[in-house]
């Protein structure tokens, strides 16, 4: 009764909500999570704004024209904008569970429309630190990777991989300082089978691509033959920002997400 008097406000916008769904997100904020559009790098993603750019054959950022990233291939559904983060943000530090398997649904649309590109044997997420994950209880990887290895009638395998060195306490990290603390901090586990699998790598947020080449090179080292990441979302250059996305919450950042 007091839930019918007192309508639960949206999560991003504050608004009340008109009904009680299971997602605690108004659908206007709902309908501006949508896809990154344009030209995409062929192999990480990124968006290439300069059409002179994209006349170029292979189609790639200038990231992976350098060879970067050790995947052979990945993709975010959106980008991290104020309703993307803020959305995540529930997910991962409120445990709104709905929200997993929304986002789930969202990426295995992205699969759908590439799928040789995500062709798997097997599902994993970016694990957490041990010390991390029983202090939160959980990771929000795994809430989004487990209901989209069911949609995908794919076994899910968190166990296949391990974060070895926490990340520092310090909350907003350099690109530099991200990419060295997360060199080699993941690890298959022992006594696990990797070799000759291809593994479609899942998290919440890519902001520099390097958590998932770290995760990549764990992988290919135990003999993982293929590896395709997948996130929710991906930070972009302020030039690709959506100007009718809301002002988000003070204190919501990038740097606060757990995929650097």
């Amino acid at each position: 009764m007091a839930a019918i008097l007192l309508p639960a406000p949206c999560g991003v916008c504050g608004e009340l909500l008109d009904s009680g769904p299971r997602i605690p997100i108004c659908d206007r904020c709902l309908a501006q999570f949508q896809p990154i559009a344009g030209h995409l790098c062929e192999h990480c993603g990124r968006p290439i704004i300069s059409d002179v750019a994209a006349e170029i054959s292979p189609l790639l950022c200038h990231m992976c024209r350098r060879g970067l990233y050790d995947f052979d291939f990945a993709r975010s559904y959106a980008p991290y904008d104020a309703v993307a983060s803020r959305a995540i943000l529930m997910l991962k530090y409120e445990q709104v569970l709905p929200l997993g398997a929304w986002f789930a649904q969202k990426l295995a649309e992205s699969i759908r429309a590439n799928p040789a590109a995500f062709a798997a044997d097997v599902v994993v997420a970016v694990p957490l630190h041990a010390a991390r994950h029983r202090e939160r209880g959980y990771n929000q990887a795994e809430l989004i990777a487990r209901p989209l290895a069911r949609m995908l009638g794919l076994p899910f395998k968190s166990y296949l991989l391990v974060r070895t060195k926490p990340r520092p306490d310090k909350l907003k990290l350099t690109i530099r300082e991200r990419w060295r603390t997360v060199r080699g901090a993941y690890a298959t586990r022992e006594g696990t089978q990797v070799d000759k699998l291809r593994v479609l790598l899942v998290d919440d947020v890519f902001t520099t691509g390097a958590t998932l080449d770290a995760c990549s090179r764990a992988l290919r080292k135990a003999g993982a033959v293929r590896v395709a990441g997948l996130t929710v979302a991906r930070v972009l250059p302020p030039s690709f920002s959506r100007p009718e996305s809301r002002t988000v919450p003070q204190g919501d950042s990038p740097a606060g997400t757990g995929a650097w």
